[in-house]
């Protein structure tokens, strides 16, 4: 086989969430990946401690999830799903409710993390207006919550720089919960803090303020990622769902990244023991091959919805050319027959004291002024530079990766949530290996 040739032109490529500039000037490329392994275009074999984008859970090119692909795209390449199906839609669909929280087994298709929080937006405002009550408007967030970035997400989200220069354009009759983030209270907490369940009564001021009978949906990640692992306090989360039922307020849960065992079950909701009225779910649906995401409803609110007009119109103005795509439900149904299969789930559960240790023991290394973790995900908060914030976290990623580690940053934190098949020896590894690090930085 020839080898690729050497990519020699970087602009055409306007990336992502990315300093184009930076990366350019000394990019980092991956050509391949196998299990728990990436490999760079120089050749070098490179840890995954981040799962690809909190996505990749069983680990990278599974035969099982190849084989399911390359059928399906020689059987059905593509298939409408307006007025139309194919088999695979409705397949993948039971099998993804019957991971779901009882009655949230109302599946709605998309193709991403953002499209799906737009989608569950809509589908709340859509409810509201079906029972009779269209003036529940108001979308409820959280301050550093991150909903992807179509309008509705970065809307109901509370990271700044994704907002402000959209500012002008966010949807209206919005408020924010405040962040669950408290270093004089949580620092180096292992798993849920004790302090912070105060935080969810807010939602009781902001209901106060504007009225219940105008308030549509509260949305919050179970547990914050992107933002930089915020776990939540010890009961926080069932008070939000108290306070929403009260007032009739549906509550999503965003789960793009929480899903599919990143806590040890097959949700965050599970893992909590609380029931939202919308699940929010993309990333490792199915294992992040083919971009695919969805919607759980609960089945309440889908009949609502479907069963307030004629059976001959249309119930939700609403979907995408690439709903239920063949070659994505192929790859769904595979992941979760695979993570059936392998017990993922369960295995996840089963090494997080190990990731959990190893994450902690860095408390005593430079810089470090907050570790958190809850299954296999785990934050770790360096001191900032002075005047340079980010920089020192950025120089710790690229040190690791020149090690042959990826983890993920933001801002000061680095990030963790390698696939669920890691080893205890590569729990080592990536922990050492950032030790090291930030031992070589200033």
């Amino acid at each position: 086989m020839n080898a690729r040739p050497v990519i020699e032109d970087l602009s055409s490529f306007w990336m992502p969430f990315t300093a184009n500039r930076q990366f350019k000037a000394a990019p980092r490329l991956l050509e391949s990946a196998k299990g728990m392994y990436y490999r760079s275009s120089d050749g070098r074999e490179v840890l995954d401690g981040t799962a690809g984008l909190w996505c990749v859970n069983a680990g990278h090119c599974r035969d099982e999830i190849v084989d399911a692909v390359q059928k399906a795209l020689s059987t059905l390449d593509f298939a409408p799903t307006f007025q139309m199906g194919h088999p695979l839609a409705f397949e993948a669909a039971t099998k993804v409710a019957g991971l779901m929280p009882e009655g949230l087994d109302r599946i709605f298709f998309t193709n991403s993390g953002s499209e799906s929080v737009d989608t569950a937006l809509k589908i709340a405002l859509a409810y509201h207006r079906a029972r009779g009550e269209g003036q529940r408007t108001r979308l409820i967030g959280r301050e550093r919550g991150y909903h992807g970035v179509g309008f509705g997400g970065i809307s109901v989200g509370g990271i700044a720089p994704n907002r402000k220069t959209f500012s002008g354009a966010l949807l209206p009759s919005i408020d924010h919960l405040p962040h669950t983030h408290d270093l004089a209270h949580n620092a180096f907490t292992k798993g849920q803090p004790a302090w912070g369940d105060h935080l969810a009564d807010d939602l009781e001021r902001i209901v106060a303020l504007h009225d219940p009978s105008t308030i549509a949906a509260v949305i919050v990640e179970p547990l914050a990622g992107s933002t930089g692992v915020l776990v939540p306090p010890q009961g926080y989360l069932q008070k939000l769902r108290d306070i929403c039922t009260k007032y009739g307020i549906l509550l999503i849960f965003d789960e793009v990244i929480t899903g599919f065992g990143r806590l040890g079950k097959a949700t965050a909701s599970e893992y909590f023991g609380v029931s939202p009225d919308l699940i929010t779910m993309a990333k490792a649906i199915n294992n992040a091959t083919i971009p695919l995401g969805a919607v759980a409803a609960h089945r309440n609110v889908h009949d609502t919805v479907v069963n307030a007009g004629a059976a001959n119109a249309i119930e939700l103005f609403h979907g995408y050319t690439y709903s239920a795509h063949p070659v994505a439900t192929a790859a769904a149904i595979a992941t979760l027959d695979l993570y059936r299969r392998d017990k993922l789930f369960e295995r996840a559960a089963s090494k997080a004291e190990k990731f959990e240790s190893a994450a902690h023991a860095l408390r005593d290394a430079p810089y470090v002024k907050d570790i958190r973790n809850l299954g296999l995900v785990a934050g770790i908060e360096l001191d900032s530079r002075d005047g340079a914030p980010g920089a020192r976290a950025y120089e710790v990623f690229v040190k690791c990766f020149e090690a042959g580690v990826l983890v993920r940053y933001t801002g000061d934190i680095l990030a963790f949530s390698p696939p669920l098949i890691i080893e205890d020896d590569q729990i080592d590894q990536l922990f050492g290996t950032v030790r090291k690090a930030l031992e070589s930085v200033k």
